[in-house]
């Protein structure tokens, strides 16, 4: 501690903080450093581009639910409506063992209209769904 003299003699103490502002920087370094590696991460399964000159072979045991900007769906090739959607998902996936689903949907579409399908899927017992890219 550092001491000041005071009026008339009299001797006043004073905290000497330079070393505590000292603590602080270190202290405030280190915390920088270290909160950058406590973000959280989600797995994500990006849909690769096909070959070219392979052309898609699309097996008949996978489902995909299309649905156009027009708000029509499809179940394969079987048109559906949103409301009978959910029970047709039941029937189909509840003796299948592969619980996976394919969206393809129109990308005019709002991202809220593919969720509701999404929504209905999780709710039938579909496992994984994917989303279908565009093909140009």
């Amino acid at each position: 501690m550092a001491m000041d003299v005071g009026k008339k003699g009299k001797a006043m103490a004073s905290p000497n903080i330079t070393p505590y502002i000292d603590i602080l920087l270190v202290l405030l370094i280190i915390f920088m450093v270290v909160s950058p590696a406590q973000q959280l991460d989600l797995d994500v399964k990006v849909p690769q581009p096909s070959p070219k000159d392979q052309q898609a072979q699309v097996d008949p045991s996978v489902i995909v639910v299309s649905m156009d900007e027009r708000l029509n769906l499809k179940v394969n090739a079987d048109p559906i409506t949103l409301e009978t959607l959910g029970n047709k998902l039941l029937d189909i996936y509840k003796a299948r063992a592969n619980k996976n689903m394919f969206i393809s949907a129109s990308s005019k579409l709002l991202y809220g209209d593919v969720v509701k399908i999404i929504d209905i899927a999780k709710g039938a017992g579909v496992g994984d769904v994917g989303l279908l890219t565009e093909i140009n």
